[in-house]
């Protein structure tokens, strides 16, 4: 090889590595991985003796590269989505990280509460507190607290709900004093706080953080979760579904290969989830017999945000229509409406 070509085929290959490594502010979705339930989860001497299983549904997500950038733009079910559509106001790398993990977290908590509740079976709820998400910079809690830090006490008043929070932090203004205990990696640590403006607030006041509720869930049997890094709440429904599975002789399958998605509410109802459209493609391409999609209600407020909104159930149809895929589309609302569903299903 030549000088000339030596130094082409360098040039390309800068060209190439910038091309392919060089990160822009956006993200690239796509279809993820379609996974047995039963392998991120176990009830101690649970039945798993059944024929059929219940799988959950992902969408992968990496932040874009010029490269990865134009194959989104001619690749079915790609999609270049801005950052700022993904995180929250102030939010980084570290802060989406927690919450992600967070939302699985509830969603793991909501499927073991509801799970149980229709097994007719005793379990024990504990309020751990509050669970900082973000904290906003030039806030109060900046440099005090972190996201994943748990908040279990107000000057000295242990926080049982998130009105006890709220009666304790909503009187206080600009300048008052607050003492928190707060625990962060299994260590209890007291953080005095001075109230200041909310940034951003317009002129509210308080200590400058977004958070959830932390609730922890004693059952027995007991039940064991493994979910790693896998964040979000989308894992709801079919993490509900496997745990019934398991409490229960009846293999409620019938025998199918079983996908879904959908976040379960401790109330029962399956709510509305991003990305369904790859997440059906993904079902697909592992032969699953019968998926189950949200049917989520479309209020006025969503169409006036968004004219060309549709519900997970439609789009769920519309996707599957157009791969041309033999799955069974099912819509459901509820836990109840699944468990009806399977119900009534002849066996395979």
């Amino acid at each position: 090889m030549g000088n000339k070509a030596k130094y082409a085929f360098g040039i390309f290959f800068i060209i190439l590595m910038g091309l392919s490594f060089y990160r822009l502010d956006f993200y690239i979705t796509k279809p993820g991985g379609t996974y047995n339930v039963s392998e991120f989860l176990a009830i101690q001497n649970g039945d798993q003796d059944d024929q059929g299983s219940f799988y959950m549904t992902t969408v992968a997500m990496g932040q874009a590269t010029p490269l990865s950038y134009a194959m989104a733009a001619v690749t079915d079910y790609y999609d270049v989505v801005k950052m700022t559509d993904v995180r929250q106001e102030e939010e980084d790398d570290e802060e989406y990280t927690v919450r992600q993990l967070k939302y699985m977290t509830d969603s793991q908590f909501n499927a073991t509460y509801v799970a149980f509740d229709r097994a007719g079976l005793e379990y024990q709820v504990t309020y751990k507190g509050l669970y900082v998400l973000n904290v906003l910079a030039e806030g109060a809690a900046a440099g005090h607290l972190k996201p994943g830090d748990e908040i279990v006490e107000v000057d000295n008043e242990r926080i049982d709900s998130l009105e006890t929070f709220r009666t304790i932090i909503t009187p206080k203004v600009k300048g008052d004093k607050v003492h928190l205990v707060v625990k962060r990696d299994g260590k209890l640590i007291d953080q005095n706080l001075e109230i200041k403006e909310i940034p951003g607030s317009d002129g509210r006041f308080g200590i400058g953080i977004t958070y959830s509720e932390s609730k922890s869930i004693k059952t027995d049997p007991k039940v064991t979760v493994k979910t790693e890094d896998i964040g979000g709440p989308s894992a709801g429904l079919m993490f509900t579904l496997e745990l019934l599975n398991q409490l229960i002789d009846e293999d409620i399958t019938k025998g199918y290969q079983i996908a879904g998605t959908g976040e379960m509410l401790e109330d029962g109802t399956v709510g509305r989830i991003g990305g369904i459209e790859k997440k059906v493609v993904s079902a697909d391409k592992e032969g699953i017999d019968i998926f189950f999609a949200p049917d989520d209600t479309i209020t006025e407020a969503m169409l006036e945000y968004n004219p060309s909104i549709t519900s997970n159930y439609e789009v769920a149809v519309q996707t599957a229509a157009a791969i041309d895929s033999d799955m069974k589309i099912v819509p459901v609302k509820t836990i109840d409406d699944a468990l009806n569903y399977l119900n009534n299903l002849q066996p395979k």
